[in-house]
């Protein structure tokens, strides 16, 4: 299981961001959290198999109805997160 930290720049903050990644998810076998960072960014964890993170993050930055407000993003792979279930907002 390959988990990441992604902070996505742009216009993320206002936009239905979020609730779109949230959305997206449940079409994935993957699990996760997605919030606002003080900064205007949004920072996603996301852990998965290879394929379906991969694929997953692809459909976020290519294809979802949010794509196009996204103008950077950061991606790092960290340590698996044992307590992460399902994929849900933080407040």
């Amino acid at each position: 299981m390959k988990t990441k930290r992604v902070i996505f720049e742009g216009r993320v903050q206002g936009v239905g961001f979020r609730y779109t990644t949230k959305d997206l998810a449940k079409g994935y076998d993957v699990l996760g959290t997605v919030k606002n960072l003080p900064d205007g960014t949004v920072e996603l964890i996301i852990a998965g198999e290879t394929e379906e993170v991969a694929e997953f993050l692809r459909d976020l930055r290519e294809d979802s109805v949010v794509a196009h407000h996204i103008k950077g993003v950061m991606e790092e792979e960290i340590d698996p997160l044992p307590d992460l279930k399902g994929f849900y907002i933080v407040a």
